[in-house]
């Protein structure tokens, strides 16, 4: 490898880091970092710093910056060399070889902090020995351009800096690669790990001998010099863009960013193409600080109900952990949080009015999750509130095709049942209310239309839908032998007419049962059973099923002329109408609903029977 021989001209010096290294090597390899190939971007990060600091302290120098990542795959080395400022011997001990002190750092805190520098722990140097088994920096400082200065480290504690020839005014950091990382001297490695976390970097960054810089264009929010486009080329720009970092699905349609009086995070927000459910959640957040990609997981900067929503953003103020992998949880973090939120709704309500065509995209996407995100804030609410659909017994239906005589019907349970069955033979539409954000998007619905809100299965909701009557008691008994399975039978008037009976679940009463069920004791929280408790010690113990006799009927009618003239047939009819309820209570229930195969099988011998009997009368 000769053309890594340390060409220097005068005796080495021999000296110890600026602190005690023992363990801390290993901290950072497996604690600090989440993957060694991170130290690549920590050198990176340093040649960018550097080239800044020079155009910062050295003003006539106008010359486009370069940094030059070159890979020897075959002896497993890598080189990162820069055109920067450069280190004086001094800044070699200064800065190179004591922990935590840092010269970009110290930039910073003089002033210059809005110049894109990206330094803040004074660690990232020390970073390359967790890949390297020996660094060498070769390096001339703009500051003393005749000299030269080669500094050698295997372990980061001792190391030795030499005088050589001068060179082009930058650095070279040398890294030959422990063995277990060799694969990363691959310049189509480099490329890979390179293009990902230093896309937004300024400063071109090339790899090997390939004029094509790993981030030729700079993001779209940036403007571009002398450079105006049409909104439909900014459009399509921004997707391309988003393109390159939505790693799942293609995005829709992109938000922007803008800084703002509380935070300064600027980038690209965009809808994902991919279906989502109610609680799917394919965040997919990038964040950038300073143009170097610190977090590319950061969902949580997105509000909750955001899971259809990738993006990219980058800040100068967000403050990262030590490790730059992180985030932390500041008041500029918090920020950006209600930065994002409220890109995120202008930036749907942009679309909505502007990008027809996506929005109905989006909607068809995304239609349960924008139901639940409706719910989180007003404004939301109001864009959606003629948009979203509601999954119903009609089909899937704006919620205002779910309106019948001036009220929405939803129902409660998830099994269909009655409600399901008598609906749909009145003909009306009825929301399926154990779906995904139905049953609160409704209310707020009919909130705002000013229309009644029909809850099936509440004791409100059959108010609402059964107008109950009295009979004499000696009738009722008789109804109530003839008629009812253990139910209680209520005479009542409700459409349509042609129905003569319907079996309705007390869903309080089956609440109170199943709490008080031992083996539901080991399933829920002590907790949420002590409050669900405190709300069934109300319900009184009462049946846990509700018979309604529809007395418009012309059928009960019949039946109750019959009774009270004490026809013979009378009980013929009633169970043949016994038999019908049987059947008609097992529309759409389950078994452990109470309505077991046995029981049909008995509906239709009663009705057989009651046939037979009705015509041997005759």
């Amino acid at each position: 490898m000769q053309d890594d021989a340390l060409d220097v001209t005068g005796p080495s010096e021999i000296r110890r880091a600026g602190v005690d290294l023992n363990g801390l090597m290993t901290v950072l390899g497996k604690h600090l970092y989440s993957t060694p190939v991170v130290a690549l971007r920590e050198l990176v990060q340093n040649a960018h710093d550097s080239l800044l600091r020079r155009r910062l302290e050295q003003p006539g120098w106008q010359e486009a910056g370069r940094i030059e990542v070159r890979g020897d795959a075959a002896n497993g080395i890598v080189r990162i060399i820069d055109t920067g400022a450069g280190l004086t011997q001094q800044e070699i001990h200064d800065y190179l070889a004591t922990v935590g002190v840092g010269y970009t750092r110290g930039l910073r805190q003089a002033g210059a902090d809005d110049e894109g520098l990206i330094g803040m722990f004074g660690l990232g140097f020390l970073s390359a020995f967790v890949l390297a088994r020996r660094v060498t920096v070769r390096t001339t400082s703009y500051q003393q351009p005749a000299l030269g200065h080669c500094y050698v480290s295997s372990n980061a504690e001792q190391y030795t800096v030499s005088p050589m020839p001068a060179r082009a005014v930058g650095t070279e950091v040398v890294l030959e690669l422990h063995p277990g990382y060799a694969h990363l001297a691959q310049e189509s490695r480099l490329r890979d790990i390179l293009a990902r976390y230093c896309a937004l970097l300024g400063e071109p960054i090339h790899i090997g001998q390939d004029p094509r810089a790993v981030n030729p264009e700079p993001p779209p929010w940036r403007p571009r010099a002398g450079v105006a486009l049409h909104p439909l080329q900014a459009q399509r720009r921004a997707l391309e863009f988003a393109a390159q970092f939505e790693r799942s699905f293609e995005p829709i349609a992109c938000m922007p960013l803008g800084a703002g009086v509380q935070s300064d995070a600027v980038g690209l927000l965009w809808v994902q193409d991919g279906a989502t459910y109610g609680t799917s959640d394919n965040r997919n957040l990038s964040v950038f600080v300073r143009g170097m990609l610190l977090d590319d997981d950061a969902r949580d900067l997105l509000p909750p109900w955001a899971g259809f929503i990738g993006g990219v953003i980058e800040s100068g103020r967000l403050t990262p952990t030590a490790s730059r992998e992180d985030l932390q949880r500041d008041d500029i973090y918090h920020a950006v949080q209600h930065a994002l939120s409220e890109a995120l709704i202008d930036g749907l309500a942009g679309i909505a009015m502007q990008q027809p065509e996506a929005w109905r995209r989006i909607l068809a996407r995304h239609n349960e999750a924008l139901l639940g995100a409706s719910l989180c804030d007003e404004r939301l609410f109001s864009l959606l509130l003629e948009h979203v659909r509601i999954p119903s017994s009609h089909g899937d239906v704006k919620a205002g095709e779910l309106r019948s005589g001036g009220a929405v019907h939803v129902i409660l349970d998830s099994g269909g049942g009655f409600e399901e069955m008598l609906f749909r033979a009145m003909g009306v539409p009825v929301a399926h209310g154990n779906r995904y954000a139905v049953v609160p998007f409704l209310r707020r619905w009919a909130q705002a239309k000013g229309v009644r809100l029909v809850e099936l299965g509440t004791e409100q909701g059959n108010r609402a839908l059964f107008r109950t009557d009295t009979l004499p008691e000696v009738e009722l008994d008789w109804l109530q032998t003839h008629l009812g399975d253990g139910e209680q039978l209520l005479p009542a008037h409700f459409s349509p007419l042609e129905l003569p009976v319907v079996v309705v679940p007390d869903r309080d009463a089956e609440l109170k049962r199943r709490l008080e069920d031992d083996e539901n004791n080991k399933r829920v929280s002590t907790a949420a059973l002590r409050l669900a408790r405190q709300f069934t010690a109300r319900i009184t113990a009462r049946s846990p099923t509700r018979l309604y006799l529809n007395l418009d009927n012309p059928a009960v009618r019949a039946l109750l002329a019959a009774m009270r003239a004490d026809h013979p047939q009378a009980a013929a009819a009633a169970r043949l109408l016994r038999s019908v309820k049987v059947i008609l209570g097992a529309q759409g229930r389950a078994q452990d609903d109470g309505v077991a195969s046995g029981d049909l099988n008995r509906a239709f011998g009663g009705i057989a029977d009651a046939v037979q009997q009705m015509l041997q009368a005759r």
